[in-house]
Order: structure tokens, then sequence, then C-alpha cells
């Protein structure tokens, strides 16, 4: 699948501002797919700009600035071809729970602190459902949110805590991840937050967004996808931005500016990601 993105975001100011240094993570991920073409173009131009990899092995631009402006317009376009993923393959994992090691190199994706007692008990149920076996219980807990977590469309704030997704039983995407990191990580299973674009996107207004889905680790298996909003296992027809242990650490625009009394008019409508996919 060639997914052809443009992702354009506009901040306004009242008036005319010093913008701080930036950190922009619009870039695919090295191992999304074979990059074809990339183009940031910032508006005021950057007094620097450098790309680096982070720990979490993003793909980070970060910008500075000098001298005043109205406006901080990002214009992210991109093409990249992103192959199906491999069938599993190798010796079963040990049965559910798994124990925690801080030597683990995914120890930082293994905090089992972010589940209540009732985001574990239903973990614990959908593993007992699943004998045990880690792959049919990812599965089932994706089958399960997608069934009876409702899709909201939710332009702005944080990703709700877990425990509020479950008893609530709707919530935007990142929620949703949210949710299935708590489960995983309370059975001892290494999870992740990743951000990108969704090809054939089926959302309630019919528009465009970032998306976010899970991933977790199996050993012998690696980095397995999801996409529990949707109820499918992801495939070629998403492609990564960023993956992180949290949403915090996958935000497409960090940074700030200095105006003392300034207003900045950010509506949501300014944040439009035109993905599209087709087959080559």
């Amino acid at each position: 699948m060639r997914f052809s993105v443009r992702h354009q975001t506009i901040y306004r100011y009242s008036a005319p501002v010093r913008l701080a240094a930036h950190a922009l993570r619009l870039n695919p991920r090295p191992d999304a797919g074979v990059l074809v073409s990339r183009v940031l173009a910032i508006e005021p131009e950057p007094i620097f700009r450098g790309e680096t990899i982070d720990r979490f092995g993003n793909l980070v631009t970060r910008v500075d600035f000098a001298g005043l402006s109205e406006i901080f317009r990002i214009d992210s376009r991109f093409e990249v071809d992103v192959a199906p993923a491999p069938a599993p393959l190798g010796e079963p994992p040990p049965a559910l729970p798994w124990g925690s090691d801080t030597r683990d190199p995914n120890a930082a994706f293994l905090n089992g602190d972010d589940a209540d007692g009732a985001v574990r008990a239903f973990a614990r149920k959908l593993a007992v459902e699943s004998e045990g076996d880690a792959l049919p219980f990812l599965d089932r807990l994706n089958e399960t949110l997608y069934r009876d977590i409702r899709h909201d469309i939710r332009p702005e704030g944080a990703a709700r805590p877990p425990e509020e997704t479950l008893a609530l039983g709707h919530g935007a995407c990142r929620d949703v991840t949210v949710l299935f990191l708590a489960a995983c990580r309370s059975l001892g299973i290494p999870a992740r937050f990743v951000s990108g674009y969704q090809a054939h996107a089926d959302t309630p207004d019919g528009r465009r967004h970032l998306h976010a889905w899970p991933e977790a680790f199996v050993p012998g298996l690696g980095w397995r996808a999801y996409d529990p909003t949707h109820g499918v296992e992801v495939s070629d027809g998403h492609v990564a931005l960023c993956a992180a242990p949290n949403q915090v650490a996958t935000m497409p625009v960090e940074g700030g500016f200095f105006g003392e009394g300034v207003t900045c008019n950010y509506p949501p409508s300014c944040l439009l990601p035109l993905a599209t996919g087709r087959d080559v």
C-alpha cells in the first residue's frame, strides 16, 4: 500500500510572538515502510533545523526560531510504501500472566500501575477465556474493545484514564488505545502507544484525523499491532509516525511561544491530515 499524506497544522496568534524551540513528530517511523518522498515546510523559516532518532526509534525534527511572527504553519507531505505485516512465526510464548523484569529492554513499556482493579479484572477474564495464550488474548482484547467501546470523535484533550473509558463504554481512538495498553501491561505484556494514519478511515464525521492504536510485544514474535477502534490487526492500511510508552511522547507538535497576553487561535479544523492509500 502506498500512502500519500498531507498534514497541515496552523497556529494564528492575536499579536506577534516569539516561538520557542519545537519538536515535530510528523515523519514516518524508520520501520514504517519504504519512504518514497518527504517534504516538511515550516513558516516562519527556522534558524535551526535538525533531525534525530529518539530513544524509542522515532524520527524527530527539532527546530528553533528568531524574531517575531503572527503565524506558525507546518505543512508535512510524504509518500511511503507499507508492506503487510508478516505472519507470526516462532515458538509459542509462555502462558499469561508474565512476570516483570526491570532489566528487560522493553521495561519502559511495562508499567502495570496504569491499570486499576476493574481493568485488571477485565484483562484477567479475557486471559482465562484465552486459556492463558498470549496471541488469542490479544485477538480477544482487540475484538472485545471494538465490540463494547463505542467510537467517539473528541478533537481535544489527552487520553482518558483506562478505567474511565471502560466504565463509560465509549471513547476516542486514543482512549481505547490506552485501555488496551493497560490491560496488556496488567498481565506483564509490554505495550506501546502508536500515532499515525489509517488509509481507510471510517469516522462518524467523515473527516480525516490522526489515528492512534496499540502495539504489544510478544517474545519470539516482536511487536504486534492492533486497531481496537476498527477491530482489525494492523497491516499495510496503517502508517506509524511515532511509538512511545504513552500518548504524551507521541504528540505531533511539541513546543510553545512567548507573548504576554497573546492568545492562540488553534481550532481543531487546523489539524487536517489528508491520508490516502492505494495498492502498488
